[in-house]
């Protein structure tokens, strides 16, 4: 990965593009949040249902703030103390929030990212941008850059060349306001 590929990668999403990108346990597609012809078009890409909602990764939480509703100082810390790592947490989505990001929740599900590459990408575009697994919905996340370009071929704008950070799967998902995790790390 060059840097002209992290600017070419950050590009797209500016221009409303879908890009594929790894994680830290399998390849993301990801789009600009702020877009909702992009977000219609990931989720249209996935055919996944707009009632699941989406995750949103940055390089740092600042940057999602926006995006969330107030928390406890307990829930927050507790949050905090996973990042950056691999625990994506359902948090109070801020009032207005639209419904593509969040689906049928009242929370919205995030992540400051562990994986070199997926928060360069990030801090290059500026904020932070979806992240949900390279695949169609209902089948396996794509592993490896052979594996996204095979499923999803030119549905996906940009390919931005990495590996995965070695996760063996996707990532753990917790509810901010009680800790519970909702899925294990696969």
């Amino acid at each position: 990965m060059t840097a002209w590929h992290l600017r070419e990668a950050a590009r797209t999403l500016t221009r409303g593009g879908v890009v594929a990108y790894p994680t830290e346990g399998v390849w993301g597609l990801g789009c600009d949040p702020d877009a909702p012809r992009a977000l219609a078009r990931v989720l249209a890409l996935k055919q996944r249902p707009a009632g699941k909602g989406l995750i949103l990764i940055a390089h740092a939480f600042s940057a999602l703030r926006p995006y969330l509703a107030d928390l406890g100082e307990t829930e927050r810390q507790r949050a905090l103390a996973t990042w950056p790592g691999p625990v994506t947490w359902l948090w109070p989505a801020a009032p207005g929030l639209p419904r593509l990001l969040r689906g049928e929740h009242e929370t919205v599900a995030i992540r400051v990212t562990a994986h070199p590459l997926a928060a360069a990408l990030c801090a290059r575009f500026g904020g932070p941008i979806v992240s949900t697994s390279a695949n169609l919905a209902g089948r396996r996340p794509a592993c490896t850059a052979l594996q996204v370009r095979l499923r999803l071929g030119a549905r996906v704008d940009y390919l931005l060349p990495g590996n995965t950070g070695g996760l063996a799967g996707a990532t753990e998902i917790r509810d901010a306001r009680t800790g519970h995790v909702i899925r294990s790390a696969r």
